[in-house]
């Protein structure tokens, strides 16, 4: 099991980390370490996030991203789970899981007896939330705005304003870009000015990993893209100037597939069944946690770890602590494979089921992602 670094390795460690090479430090609000990295100063920063770009996947075809293998970097833990929405509110906030309550793809929404998707913004129909309200926490990039430094997110047109980008992009100037060309073109234009805090995103590696498997021909496709796009954004940037390319979490690819809707075991006793196929969030009926994580203790001895809410708590998988509002997000049980397993529930998710690549558990494939520099 890889208990993520926190405090010092992991993604909740960089936004502080480059605010703090910018000169930013606003006394109440930084923690005790804010260059727990140790990043040198720099006049702009450039943050490249990779969607699903583990770095045992990269070290794994060098080959195939020449640029990005001969970049000098580190290696970094993402956070549990190992999964886009918990990783971009780490980034978003400088703040572990257990702070800024992004516990997981799918939650339960306490007293509500739904499951609220963190990643669609969706509940079910006459429900809505308020993304400041799910998450609070004032984010780097409102930090960033009252220093004085403008920060601007590149991405694709589809996400902005929505109630993940309103989550955990509060505070930027979102500059809407679909293609590659023009992904570029826009972070080198808002890297002229200084200080600069520039935020650009790419998804596509991430979904060819779901749906071909990482390391298929789709996914090495895209690793080419990703290495030539990164070195096209280090070419342009202007002298003073940090590049970082990072990603959100690893993958590994599903070897067995387990419907938990069909296996009467995993089902009696159980109200939801959250989270994702590599990290299980299972919400019990009253009274039944019990009996429920013994269930799905016996039921997948060998293949996952599977633990009580305080268990998985006082084990520090969400961080050093969870507050206790967010207590109730987490499930009764957790369940994370450690095998090649996938904990799927094709009735309710059948997209999901279909996939090849999966991610969210502690395994290194899935929490080991790259941390590479150039400077200039």
């Amino acid at each position: 099991m890889l208990v993520p670094g926190y405090g010092g390795g992991t993604l909740a460690d960089l936004p502080n980390a480059l605010l703090s090479a910018l000169g930013v430090d606003e006394p109440g609000t930084m923690p005790e370490a804010p260059n727990a990295l140790a990043i040198e100063p720099a006049d702009r920063v450039c943050l490249f996030l990779v969607d699903g770009m583990g770095a045992d996947l990269l070290r794994a075809h060098a080959e195939t991203a020449p640029f990005l293998s001969g970049l000098a970097g580190r290696t970094l833990t993402a956070g549990f789970p190992a999964t886009t929405v918990t990783s971009l509110c780490s980034l978003g906030t400088g703040l572990t899981p257990g702070e800024h309550g992004m516990l997981g793809l799918m939650l339960a929404v306490p007293g509500t007896g739904h499951l609220f998707n963190c990643l669609r913004w969706t509940l079910p129909d006459g429900l809505v939330m308020d993304p400041a309200e799910w998450q609070p926490a004032a984010t780097v990039y409102q930090r960033a705005a009252r220093a004085g430094i403008e920060p601007v997110y590149v991405a694709p047109a589809e996400f902005q304003g929505t109630g993940l980008t309103e989550a955990v992009y509060r505070g930027v100037r979102y500059v809407p870009a679909d293609t590659l060309d023009d992904r570029v073109a826009r972070v080198h234009e808002a890297m002229r000015e200084r200080p600069a805090h520039v935020t650009v995103y790419y998804g596509d590696l991430d979904a060819a990993g779901h749906m071909t498997g990482w390391g298929s021909e789709e996914w090495l496709r895209q690793l080419a893209v990703v290495d030539d796009m990164a070195r096209r954004l280090a070419e342009g940037l202007p002298p003073g100037s940090a590049l970082f390319i990072t990603a959100d979490h690893g993958m590994v690819n599903a070897t067995e597939k387990l419907d938990a809707e069909r296996v009467p075991a995993l089902t009696e006793g159980v109200a939801l069944l959250g989270g994702e196929a590599r990290a299980r969030h299972v919400y019990a009926e009253r009274g039944a946690a019990k009996r429920v994580l013994e269930a799905w203790r016996e039921t997948l001895d060998g293949k996952a770890w599977v633990v009580s809410r305080q268990e998985a708590v006082e084990s520090g998988w969400f961080g050093p602590r969870v507050r206790d509002a967010w207590l109730e997000r987490i499930g009764d049980v957790v369940a994370v494979p450690f095998t090649d397993l996938a904990i799927t529930t094709p009735t309710n998710h059948p997209v999901e089921a279909l996939f090849t690549g999966y991610h969210g558990s502690m395994t290194p494939a899935e929490q080991h992602v790259p941390l590479l520099e150039v400077r200039t």
